[in-house]
């Protein structure tokens, strides 16, 4: 799993799974571009990349916002002379069950979680073509599986990933550039924390391996798809739970 001279780019990165994801990248060996809206945090996440000997550049840019992605990809490439891996991570969650969920709240969660991963792509796609290599990792959502009381909209854009990350994976294919998907469970983030105990020790008693997942424990997947001891992966959506929901 060295990723020694490889490129990558991690949205997201700022705190939780997506910084986790971008030390992990580091300490096999990449360089990074750290991408987070939050102008605080995306370079805590680089400076920790740098202390690991990586060169790391962070940016702010919304993946929501077609212009921020396009100039987040050109400086990437012509900060790093490439791109090698994008690491799909940005997202949010805007929960309320269905009769109050409004406008707003829809059109955030998928703008930011499935809109973002298709203007990201998108943007890479042709560096990564001209190479002919590529590795797109896209993160998910149990929850785009099974879905969620109180979170639709989260769920039908974890739910869109699935669908983008197989139909991209076809057309990419021809240029050996492997695109796929994880799938977290419960993980040790945030968002997880904001849950009330009397809804979360059930849904943690359900996990078989008896524990909520750490943000390392996607990580490891995800610098496993990076490299090329996945190149003949393509297309899959790989659930990282503990066994929920098995």
């Amino acid at each position: 799993m060295d990723l020694t001279g490889k490129r990558a780019i991690v949205t997201g990165a700022g705190q939780g799974i997506g910084k986790q994801i971008a030390l992990k990248l580091a300490q096999r060996g990449a360089d990074l571009i750290i991408d987070d809206i939050n102008p605080q945090t995306a370079p805590q996440t680089a400076q920790e990349v740098q202390a690991l000997g990586r060169k790391a550049i962070a940016i702010v840019a919304d993946v929501s916002k077609k212009e921020e992605v396009d100039e987040l990809v050109k400086t990437a490439v012509r900060e790093l002379g490439g791109m090698d891996i994008l690491v799909n991570n940005a997202g949010i969650a805007r929960s309320s069950v269905l009769l109050r969920l409004k406008d707003k709240e829809w059109d955030e969660v998928l703008d930011v979680n499935l809109k973002g991963i298709f203007y990201c792509t998108k943007a890479v796609a042709p560096s990564m073509i001209k190479q002919r290599y590529g590795k797109i990792i896209n993160i998910s959502s149990i929850y785009g599986r099974t879905g969620a009381i109180g979170d639709a909209n989260y769920a039908a854009s974890k739910a869109g990933i699935v669908g983008f990350t197989k139909s991209v994976a076809k057309e990419l294919a021809r240029y050996t550039i492997n695109v796929n998907a994880v799938m977290p469970g419960l993980v040790d983030t945030p968002l997880l924390r904001g849950i009330p105990e009397k809804y979360l020790q059930p849904m943690i008693e359900e996990i078989p391996l008896g524990r909520v997942g750490k943000p390392e424990d996607i990580a490891n997947v995800v610098a496993f798809l990076a490299s090329d001891d996945a190149s003949y992966m393509t297309g899959a959506i790989l659930e990282v739970t503990g066994g929920w929901n098995m």
